[in-house]
């Protein structure tokens, strides 16, 4: 059961995710997310943007501590649901998509590809205006079809 509310989370996370880029970075806290879609003239790593993971890791903290103080075993299966997502849009967003580390420069695996063109298609709009794109995990399927129609 506890594998079943981790899993369910972690979809459940490309949802808060998506409603949380569209409506609150592209929104009311565009100020905090400007510099990802326009960057500014030093050549800083970090960004004010950065600060968006406290959004998604303060409630997972907050249920492992739930489930550490009161024992709620649930609390502790969605904290780990989030946290799982939180690792893994480090990892595609940070890492494989804007390329922070030098790793997994290239590669051929349709999916991934997908994933950074839709990413792509998302950061070619440098307002918060006319947006798409903007989850991290789940692709439109008119990416997939773009690269399989160009890998022929």
């Amino acid at each position: 059961m506890g594998f079943l509310i981790i899993l369910a989370t972690f979809i459940g996370m490309e949802g808060v995710a998506w409603f949380t880029h569209k409506y609150i970075m592209h929104g009311l806290l565009w100020v905090l997310h400007e510099d990802h879609h326009v960057k500014p003239d030093d050549d800083s790593i970090i960004e004010k943007n950065d600060s968006f993971f406290l959004v998604f890791a303060i409630p997972s903290m907050a249920l492992f501590a739930l489930w550490n103080f009161a024992g709620l075993h649930w609390a502790l299966y969605v904290a780990l649901g989030i946290a799982l997502y939180g690792l893994a849009y480090f990892l595609v967003h940070d890492i494989f998509i804007h390329q922070r580390i030098g790793l997994f420069k290239r590669s051929n695996n349709l999916y991934l590809r997908a994933i950074r063109k839709a990413h792509k298609i998302h950061h070619k709009h440098l307002t918060r205006f006319n947006g798409e794109c903007f989850g991290m995990l789940l692709v439109p399927f008119k990416y997939f079809k773009e690269l399989r129609k160009l890998s022929q």
